[in-house]
């Protein structure tokens, strides 16, 4: 007999508005990343974690009081980054509302799920990864230019479904000072 406690792999992130957030996914898509429609436009809060039942219930709570305590902010997306030869990933840079997606993330991470990072947390909304060495260089020149500004008034819990999708469950409003 298992112990084992079935898992829900979740993760928190920051939604990129349409039509923005589908733009980023065709043009994801066209650089051939395998991942483009799995994966909706976002900046990570929490990477991809499991949890049991009882720390996920926890952890639901706990991002209620993280949107509680944040005021909504301002994002401005602007030009390409890489994080080669570190990682094979093209991303659109966050230019603005860094300091509140940081906050938000130290936050979220500050509770009840304990969740350690491969690399040093670094807001952004992947373009390319999992794609061939002129694929990422064409992502990382197509979108150089590429520029938007919106409003972040929530951030969205999302579920790893058994189709490698991830979908939103739950949105929480900012709603602090």
């Amino acid at each position: 007999m298992s112990d084992a406690r079935p898992t829900t792999t979740i993760g928190v992130s920051i939604p990129i508005p349409a039509p923005h957030g589908e733009y980023l996914q065709q043009r994801r898509d066209d650089f051939g990343d395998p991942a483009a429609w799995q994966i909706p436009a976002h900046i990570t809060l929490l990477p991809p974690t499991e949890v049991d039942e009882q720390a996920y219930a926890a952890f639901r709570d706990h991002c209620a009081a993280v949107a509680a305590a944040q005021a909504s902010f301002s994002v401005v997306l602007r030009g390409t980054g890489t994080f080669r030869p570190l990682s094979d990933v093209v991303f659109i840079q966050v230019a603005r509302g860094v300091s509140n997606c940081e906050a938000l993330e130290v936050a979220l991470r500050s509770g009840p799920i304990h969740r350690d990072l491969d690399f040093y947390y670094h807001p952004h909304v992947t373009v390319a990864h999992n794609v061939p060495a002129d694929a990422l260089d064409k992502a990382f020149d197509d979108l150089a230019d590429y520029s938007v500004a919106f409003k972040v008034g929530s951030f969205h819990l999302y579920e790893l479904g058994d189709d490698s999708v991830w979908r939103p469950v739950h949105e929480f409003a900012l709603s602090g000072d």
